[in-house]
């Protein structure tokens, strides 16, 4: 049984790792990327079942926070073309002589 999710892991980013290099836009690309940190995360949480180390899962929790702040970052990006604050826009008066 586990194999078997091995496998469907496997699968899953070789597809998503096809669709991020032949995606025709940049959110095809992004979701792939995310389905492979997802993935990421699964393949922690079940190493750390098979290891016996309960710490595993808190690791793959966190990675799995810091894909979606990551996705949200580049998402914020190419919607505003800024990572400042959300609609605030830099000018030359903002900034002092």
């Amino acid at each position: 049984m586990l194999a078997a999710a091995t496998l469907a892991l496997l699968v899953t980013v070789a597809l998503a790792l096809a669709r991020a290099a032949l995606g025709p836009t940049v959110f095809d690309r992004l979701q792939a990327c995310s389905t492979v940190g997802t993935c990421a995360m699964l393949v922690l949480a079940l190493l750390g079942f098979l290891g016996g180390r309960p710490e595993f899962l808190d690791i793959a929790l966190v990675y799995g926070l810091l894909n979606v702040i990551g996705v949200i970052a580049v998402l914020k990006f190419f919607l505003h073309g800024d990572t400042n604050k959300a609609g605030a826009k830099s000018t030359s008066e903002d900034t002092p002589s």
